[in-house]
């Protein structure tokens, strides 16, 4: 595969059906940061249309999110229809402003379902919220990193244990690696030095510097 190829090659398959997620995050200040998502859905060219050279969008819906951080509470949403199979599909749209004032971290999914679920939502849009929620929680250590980035070097210092316990709340149980009372998760919590992440590492040694040099961020 490609390093841009999330899938292997169809080596003679016939395919069927495509789905694309892709949701990116941006900071938009200290205490801000957006949340973009898009599903789309595709047919392969020629299969509904025949004699058609192109593949055909049949779904393709995007949704912002704007959220406070570091609670990462929702404070404006927006759902756009781009492609849709009916007329009416647009009109749940302004249904998703019930986003506002929910915590996109622990219980989200849960509350997508109860809200949006069903004939209460858009099939497509909510399982495009339920994919951008991870997004949110990966980008609570984008947002310190990239703070840390305005501050001079000589003026940076580690977290103090409240700070720590905050950081890594969102990691806790999340799965086995982090389950509380984990080696990583109890060395995390306590500041003390973790295993370096293997992207880091290979990253490092690729650029032919030494992956030591690199610290875990709870330990400043």
């Amino acid at each position: 595969m490609g390093p841009d190829d999330l899938l292997p090659p169809d080596d003679g398959l016939v395919p069927l059906h495509t789905r694309e997620y892709q949701v990116r995050s941006y900071r938009l200040a200290e205490d801000r940061l957006l949340l973009r998502g898009a599903v789309r859905d595709r047919k392969p060219a020629g299969m509904y249309v025949e004699g058609d050279p192109d593949p055909l969008t049949i779904h393709h819906m995007v949704v912002e999110l704007e959220i406070v951080y570091p609670a990462l509470v929702i404070e404006a949403a927006r759902v756009l229809f781009e492609t849709h199979p009916h007329r009416a599909c647009p009109t749940i749209a302004d249904h998703y402003g019930r986003l506002v004032g929910l915590s996109i971290a622990r219980g989200f999914t849960h509350k997508v379902r109860e809200l949006f679920g069903g004939p209460r939502g858009c099939t497509h849009t909510t399982a495009l919220l339920q994919a951008m929620a991870p997004v949110a929680i990966q980008s609570n250590w984008s947002m310190r990193v990239s703070a840390s980035r305005d501050v001079p070097v000589e003026m940076r210092r580690p977290p103090t244990p409240e700070e720590r316990k905050a950081m890594f709340a969102f990691n806790l149980n999340t799965c086995h690696i982090w389950a509380e009372g984990s080696e990583h998760s109890t060395r995390a919590q306590a500041g003390e030095e973790t295993e370096i992440p293997l992207w880091i590492e290979e990253r490092l040694r690729s650029l032919g510097r030494d992956p030591s040099e690199w610290r875990t961020f709870s330990q400043g």
